[in-house]
């Protein structure tokens, strides 16, 4: 049985939001880079074998697929709505990998951490899930918020620049005007 998948452009030029009736992540989110990171979930698995795919993020009810710039959206994107219209019906929402973030319970976190997830929550992650990514706060220290981003914003050039300005525009208008912010993806170790 075919279902309609509504594909949407986003800010970045080699990623792709595919939105589907069904639920593809129950609680939390999924970020893989490569096909090792995605063996608990066999959805992931299957889409990395399309020519390009670069990176997928499974979030709510749409899965942003990045691919490399050498191939066109035109030789692959077909192919993944079929894939997602026969797969997505026997897809588990509720699996749980190492590369799942779960929804964080905010009454563990310290004072600081727990305003700066708020103003995060109400201010940039709806745009940023509305372009298909997101990002996780990954610690606070020495005055030093470090975030990574996932999904269509890990690797779109906005990210490096606009955007993470516009995160730490918010962070010292809401939180500490001393505030600085940076993204910790692209290689940086000990935070992956």
């Amino acid at each position: 049985m075919s279902f309609y998948i509504h594909i949407q452009d986003t800010p970045n030029p080699n990623a792709v939001k595919f939105i589907s009736r069904y639920t593809v992540k129950a609680s939390g989110k999924s970020n893989y880079r490569n096909p090792e990171e995605a063996t608990a979930n066999p959805l992931a698995g299957k889409l990395f074998e399309f020519p390009g795919v670069t990176q997928l993020f499974f979030f709510d009810n749409y899965i942003t697929v990045s691919k490399d710039p050498t191939v066109d959206w035109t030789e692959i994107s077909e192919g993944i709505v079929k894939l997602l219209q026969e797969s997505l019906p026997e897809h588990d929402p509720n699996y749980v990998d190492e590369n799942s973030n779960p929804v964080v319970d905010r009454s563990t976190l310290s004072p600081e951490l727990r305003e700066i997830e708020e103003a995060l929550d109400r201010t940039i992650r709806p745009a940023l899930a509305m372009d298909g990514g997101g990002l996780d706060v990954v610690e606070r220290k020495d005055g030093v918020v470090y975030i990574k981003y996932q999904g269509a914003c890990g690797s779109c050039p906005s990210s490096v620049g606009g955007t993470l300005m516009a995160i730490q525009g918010v962070l010292r208008d809401e939180v500490d005007p001393d505030i600085e912010v940076v993204d910790v993806g692209g290689g940086l170790t000990g935070y992956w």
